[in-house]
Formats: structure tokens, C-alpha cells, sequence
């Protein structure tokens, strides 16, 4: 299989010319996806006995595959989070794959994880966490929310052990995140869901529910969750009254900055996010405002040592050499993966190339966006600004449309490849929702799916 010959060279040739292509081009073809039954006939079985041919399994992807699958960074896809990878950081992808390195242990991966390591200690300062705080990357922000948690609920075991067996209570707002409910799931743990008609928690709210709590339930509160830029609105939760609250009743403050963590950069809007630093954990999805591509999600941590108390694994295989270069920082003791790939490199071989400040301004380009796209709402007479932008969020209807109205407005321009922006829900009413991410998106393509709304 590792055999070189003319046929993989040909092959190499083609897959780095694509490459090169699709990098180079910022306004890629906005595809669609087709039923498995259509590709299949399309396609026909492509593992087989003796093999199709690299050459033919590049070119069925080339010319059918990839038209099934909507580009994250076209300019106009500003459905769900979209993301606008660096073209930096793209071409680092390859080379991080291409390089072959494991990234759970210092002793196999010490270069790159290095660099990883160079990567979060910028990511680290922008949260304002003390100086012994560090983090890992991992898959993105439901493993990244999933490790803190686990950490969490280890912590509460050993500060209460007469409770330990008790399920785990965890709490957070109706404007949280999915995966924060399905990380329950997974730990067997329980949910108190503080209703919050603005997707809002405040250190108020926060009070009272704990209060409210009986004695029992109290003493299984093992955490609660922030949100810094939910997901459906970038609404930032009042970080400082609920840290401060925490902090009073010593229970583990995690925020969720999986979308606006980003936004943490941004001077313009910093002060939002002010009591972060409180935080014993926060989670970062760099696939999502910081360039990277997927997937590329990170855990931070106020004390990196109750991680590795929670996640570090043993096993006589996993002992690791004792000469000196074999000793440092190993990601697997932070995180709940053991095998992992180095996802942070591309993150740091763009932020060395272009450097922070290019950073902060793209990011600063998804916040303007979005308060240009709100004054264009707000002067259309038919149209209807739900609530201000928020981050790079902006909500707004369509005066006298209905939910079907919506989807096939959205269906309509996806098929045309002309751009992908879905409905969501406000307070019960289908609306749209804008979310900036690219800065390569422009007023003209504003102007013009607004317009398509007339």
C-alpha cells in the first residue's frame, strides 16, 4: 500500500492542484446536499474487492461529492455558526496530518504539542485567568464542555464524599447550549434549567433558583454553567454576578464560550464578558470565531491540576519514558480523549503567521457586520429587528410571514447556490437569523439577500 508509483504521483498531483484551488478561492460553490439513494446511483459502490482507483475516488468526490456538502466559509453562508478557516490555517491542516504526530503525550508529540501549547497561552490571556490557568484543545465545545464537567463533578465528590453517590445536579439557563443537556446525559447527571424568557442569566436569578433549592438538591449542586454568546442570539449571561455569586457559595463556575470566546479579542465588546475570570473552567471553540478549521475545540481551566486528577489515565503500556525530553505536558491528562490529533497547530501556525492583531480585527469585522445588517433591518418597512445585534448575532422577521414562508425563502436561495441562511425561533415567532463569522462577507451581500426578502 506504501509502494510509490506513477499512479499515486498522478493522484498526488490532482489532490494538491485541487487544494490549491479550493484555498485560493473564497467564494466556492455553495452546494446542496442530494438523498443517499441518488448519490449511491450516481456514484456506485466505491469499496470493492479490488479497489476503484485513486484517481477515480478523487474525481467522484471532485466532480459529485463535494457538490453535496455546503461550504462553511462562502461569504453568504450565514446559517447555524459558520466558520472562515485562515488560509494559513487550512494549508496547516495538511501538514499536520501529513506530519503523522500523536498528540496525547510529550514523549511522542513534543514539537507540536509546543506549539499548541504556544496557541493557548494567547487564548488563556484573553480570558484574564490567573497566570497558573492553562487548557487543551480538543474535539470542540461538547467534548470541551464534557471534560470541565467531569472535572467538576470529581471535585464536588471530594469536597463532599458523604454525597458522592448522590446523582449530580448541574444547573444552567434555558438559553445554554444543547450539548450542555446531552453532557448530562452522558455523566448520568441532573439538570435545573433556570427559565429565561431573554435567554438570560443574571447572578439574581441565579440566587434564587439555588435558594429555592431543598437541602437535598443543594448538596448535589456540583455546577453551574454560563453562557458567553449563546448561540441563538450572542447573548452574554451577567458573568460578574454569577461568578460573584459562585465564588460565594463555592460552587464550580464553567462558562460556555464555545461560539463568542472569540469575541473575547474584541475590545469593542470585552467588557461584556467581564467576570470570566472568575471562571474554573471556560470552553473556546476556535472552528468557530478564531479561523481555525474543524475541528478545533478547547478547555481552559483556573486549575489545571483538578483536571488531571479527574482525566489522567493509567495503564503499563501508558508509562512514559523517564529520560528528560520525554517529560512535559500531556494533553491526554486534561481531557476526557487519550488518542487525539494535534488540532491546535493550525490555530498556531496562522496566529504566528498573521499575528494576534490581524485576529482581533477580523473578529471586529463580524461585529461591525452585524450592526451594519441591523440598521439595514431596521430602515426596511418590511422588515422587524427582534432585538439588537448581539456579538455577530442578529434577529429579525419578516412582517407577515409564516414558518413555512421562512423555509421555503431559505429552500429557494440554497437551491439556487445563492446562500444559506436558515429561520430559528424568538420567543415562539420563526425568524431570521444572521450570523456573521467571515469577514469576507460584504454590505453588497447583505444588501443583497435582504433583498431577497421583498
Amino acid at each position: 500500500m506504501h509502494t510509490i508509483d506513477m499512479d499515486l504521483v498522478e493522484m498526488t498531483l490532482d489532490v494538491m492542484k485541487y487544494t490549491i484551488d479550493r484555498i485560493s478561492n473564497i467564494t466556492p460553490e455553495l452546494g446542496a446536499p442530494k438523498k443517499e439513494e441518488e448519490l449511491l446511483r450516481i456514484v456506485g459502490e466505491t469499496i470493492t474487492p479490488e479497489g476503484i482507483g485513486g484517481e477515480n475516488a478523487f474525481q467522484l468526490f471532485r466532480d459529485v461529492l463535494v457538490k453535496a456538502t455546503v461550504p462553511i466559509d462562502h461569504p453568504r453562508h450565514l446559517a447555524f455558526v459558520p466558520a472562515a478557516p485562515t488560509r494559513a490555517a487550512i494549508m496547516f491542516d495538511l501538514v499536520t496530518s501529513a506530519s503523522s504526530i500523536h498528540g496525547a503525550y510529550w514523549m511522542e508529540g513534543a514539537g507540536g504539542i509546543f506549539c499548541e501549547n504556544q496557541a493557548m497561552k494567547w487564548l488563556v490571556s484573553l480570558t484574564g485567568l490567573p497566570e497558573t490557568a492553562f487548557g487543551v484543545f480538543t474535539s470542540g465545545g461538547t467534548a470541551a464542555n464534557l471534560s470541565a464537567l467531569v472535572t467538576a463533578r470529581e471535585e464536588w465528590r471530594e469536597q463532599k464524599p458523604d454525597f458522592a453517590r448522590e446523582r449530580a445536579l448541574l444547573m444552567t439557563s434555558t438559553g445554554a447550549h444543547s450539548s450542555i443537556k446531552s453532557m448530562a446525559k452522558v455523566m448520568d447527571a441532573d439538570v435545573y434549567l433556570i427559565d429565561s424568557d431573554e435567554e438570560y442569566l443574571s447572578g439574581d436569578q441565579l440566587k434564587d433558583a439555588v435558594h429555592n433549592l431543598n437541602e437535598a438538591d443543594r448538596n448535589r449542586l456540583f455546577a453551574v454553567v454560563a453562557t458567553g454568546g449563546t448561540t441563538n442570539a450572542g447573548i452574554i449571561d451577567d458573568l460578574q454576578s454569577v461568578a460573584d455569586f459562585c465564588e460565594q457559595e463555592k460552587i464550580w463556575l464553567h462558562v460556555d464560550c464555545a461560539y463568542g470566546g472569540g469575541a473575547l479579542a474584541a475590545d469593542s465588546v470585552r467588557h461584556l464578558f467581564n467576570g470570566i475570570e472568575k471562571a474554573d473552567s471556560i470552553t473556546i471553540d476556535p472552528h468557530k470565531w478564531l479561523f481555525s478549521p474543524y475541528d478545533c475545540g478547547a478547555v481552559i481551566y483556573k486549575d489545571l491540576e483538578l483536571a488531571k486528577k479527574a482525566h489522567s489515565q493509567k495503564g503499563a503500556y501508558l508509562e512514559i519514558f523517564k529520560d528528560e525530553g520525554a517529560q512535559g505536558f500531556n494533553p491526554a491528562d486534561y481531557q476526557i480523549q487519550l488518542t487525539r490529533r494535534l488540532r491546535g497547530m493550525p490555530l498556531w501556525f496562522s496566529l504566528a503567521m498573521h499575528g494576534t492583531n490581524k485576529y482581533k480585527e477580523a473578529i471586529e469585522r463580524g461585529i461591525e457586520l452585524a450592526q451594519i445588517a441591523a440598521e439595514k433591518v431596521k430602515k426596511d418597512p418590511n422588515l422587524e429587528l427582534m432585538r439588537p445585534a448581539s456579538l455577530s448575532v442578529v434577529l429579525f422577521k419578516r412582517k407577515g410571514w409564516t414558518a413555512e414562508d421562512y423555509r421555503d425563502w431559505t429552500y429557494k436561495n440554497h437551491n439556487a447556490g445563492f446562500a444559506l441562511v436558515t429561520p430559528s425561533i424568538w420567543k415562539d415567532e420563526s425568524v431570521v437569523r444572521f450570523c456573521f463569522i467571515n469577514p469576507d462577507t460584504t454590505e453588497k451581500d447583505i444588501d443583497e439577500i435582504l433583498e431577497t426578502l421583498h
